[in-house]
């Protein structure tokens, strides 16, 4: 029993670290335009695919090609992936922000919800046109093979994954206590207007917000490729959890999102070696709970509108 449940946690905590770089990428555009990316599941599975076409393309295979066929790229071709993940997705954040936030940033009404969400829709079915809806296999760059420790199983991959993840957080939370962009952002978010008249370029920081957190998604889809197959449906959910877990810890507070991954990961896992049926059921019950005890989240702030 000991044994599955340092199973369970280890695996929690793997998962939960998608979660939260997920999270962090709602938080990031949040606390600086005040809006959200509703696609933001669709740019996760874009970033697993993205990656997984290059990794085609060193192997000599096309980029829509099926199955790898035992075949393991070597690590320069999975680097070469991670920063074509992240530069594309980067890129699309932009356009998502050109297109479909800014022209509704500054108007009454929400808008910019249903332009996210569209921007969502054509991103995946312009991937199904592409890649079709079939799941591929990704191989991981520290191979397949079980590692025991203590007598739990652990695939390299999510131990990779969750190596990763706290280190993008780490950095993540220094930039954005430590440093002048992480200050600049913070103004932008708490006052547009002064920020603009203490010489700070307000629209480069929201391009920059929408810009990181979209290459967030790609990392994170990237991660969970090999763990989870690459499909263009394995966003829905990650992005829902994902939102779950910044609501739970707090929009407004990085650190509180970050949690809020972890906690939702972890509970997922243990969760699931109760009965599987009721994972979703006590996810979303803890949602629930946490947002009528603390409607702005464990560790968010209230907010103040001034009329």
């Amino acid at each position: 029993m000991e044994t599955a449940l340092l199973q369970a946690l280890l695996s929690g905590l793997a998962v939960g670290s998608a979660y939260a770089l997920v999270a962090l990428g709602f938080s990031l555009t949040f606390t600086t335009t005040r809006t959200l990316n509703f696609s933001h599941g669709e740019f996760v599975s874009a970033g697993a695919f993205i990656g997984m076409s290059v990794l085609f393309l060193a192997l000599g295979k096309t980029p829509t090609a099926t199955s790898f066929g035992g075949d393991n790229p070597g690590n320069t071709a999975q680097l070469m992936a991670l920063l074509a993940s992240l530069l594309v997705m980067g890129l699309v954040g932009w356009l998502l922000y050109v297109l479909g936030v800014r022209p509704f940033s500054r108007k009454p009404g929400m808008a910019w919800v249903m332009s996210t969400l569209g921007f969502g829709v054509i991103l995946q079915s312009i991937g199904l046109a592409i890649w079709g809806p079939k799941p591929v296999f990704v191989p991981s760059p520290l191979g397949d093979d079980v590692i025991r420790v203590f007598d739990v199983g652990v695939r390299p991959q999510e131990m990779l994954m969750l190596g990763i993840s706290i280190v993008v957080m780490l950095v993540f939370d220094h930039v954005m206590r430590r440093t002048m962009v992480g200050k600049a952002m913070r103004a932008v978010a708490q006052n547009p207007g002064v920020a603009s008249l203490m010489g700070i370029n307000v629209n480069t920081m929201m391009v920059g917000a929408f810009v990181l957190s979209s290459a967030l998604a790609g990392l994170s889809g990237f991660l969970l490729a090999p763990i989870a197959q690459a499909s263009l449906f394995m966003g829905m959910a990650v992005g829902l959890k994902g939102f779950s877990a910044a609501m739970i810890g707090g929009l407004s507070n990085p650190r509180g999102c970050v949690v809020g991954g972890i906690l939702l990961g972890v509970m997922e896992s243990m969760v699931n070696l109760w009965s599987a049926q009721w994972r979703e059921v006590a996810i979303f019950a803890l949602v629930i709970l946490v947002l009528a005890v603390r409607p702005t989240g464990l560790f968010g702030s209230r907010l103040v509108e001034k009329v």
